[in-house]
């Protein structure tokens, strides 16, 4: 059996951006799992870190993360897939982003988590033995989303790995920022059209992270008409070659 590894930033990332082939894979026999990067609780956050929970309507006294992750535990639930991972390193708020524009900036000279993060995803993949693994292209820019990959990129892992388009900054600028776009720019585009149960189990997976959804897209039928502007497909940058087949995957 196949073992495809999504490396998700945040709680929600894979789930928005390749949650169908995620789906799809696992109705083709895959093993698939789905590993968060930044998911550690931070007891009494402050400032800025606090005002991102805040803005969701949740008290100060809630655990943020802790809800989260069991939000992670119904996505995955939704997708048909193995249950989720959770890495303990912590959001861009409380490593001293201190606004909504320093979060898509380029990163602090003094975060140093990209150095942090690569051991732990070498243990990782290590560990799961994966044939594919999925990973962001940081489009949007997203401080988070570029450590991710700065330190996926510095292990040279020598497994294929599908680099997705990070939904849904993919569809609400006419042209999102790509600070890493030079780093897959020479990479094949591949892309895959879901299928109609790939598609309904995506957005009930997406839809599973409520502490969100008001944030991100206004409601449930922001994302809705979200979804529909990515018209069912959902694209990638490979890097390496698949060893194995998956069925729908098309150059783009």
């Amino acid at each position: 059996m196949p073992t495809a590894l999504a490396l998700s930033p945040h709680l929600d990332d894979a789930a928005f951006s390749c949650g169908g082939l995620l789906a799809s894979l696992a109705g083709e026999g895959w093993r698939v799992v789905m590993a968060t990067l930044f998911t550690g609780s931070v007891v009494d956050p402050k400032g800025f870190a606090l005002a991102c929970q805040l803005d969701k309507g949740l008290p100060a006294e809630i655990d943020y993360m802790a809800l989260r992750r069991a939000e992670d535990v119904r996505a995955v639930e939704e997708l048909g897939i193995a249950p989720p991972l959770h890495l303990p390193f912590r959001e861009a708020p409380h490593r001293g982003y201190g606004s909504a524009p320093e979060l898509f900036s380029a990163p602090r000279a003094d975060d140093g988590i990209a150095a942090d993060l690569a051991p732990a995803l070498a243990e990782l993949v290590a560990a799961e033995r994966p044939d594919l693994i999925l990973a962001p292209q940081a489009v949007g820019g997203h401080v988070d989303h570029v450590q991710a990959v700065r330190a996926l990129t510095s292990l040279a892992v020598p497994i294929p790995i599908l680099w997705w388009r990070d939904f849904p900054y993919t569809v609400r600028e006419a042209t999102p920022r790509e600070p890493l776009a030079d780093l897959f720019a020479t990479l094949p585009v591949r892309r895959i059209a879901l299928d109609p149960g790939a598609r309904a189990r995506k957005r009930a997976a997406c839809a599973a992270y409520t502490s969100q959804i008001g944030f991100q897209f206004g409601g449930v039928a922001g994302l809705d008409a979200r979804l529909a502007r990515e018209e069912g497909i959902e694209g990638f940058r490979l890097a390496g070659r698949l060893g194995t087949p998956i069925p729908g995957l098309d150059a783009g």
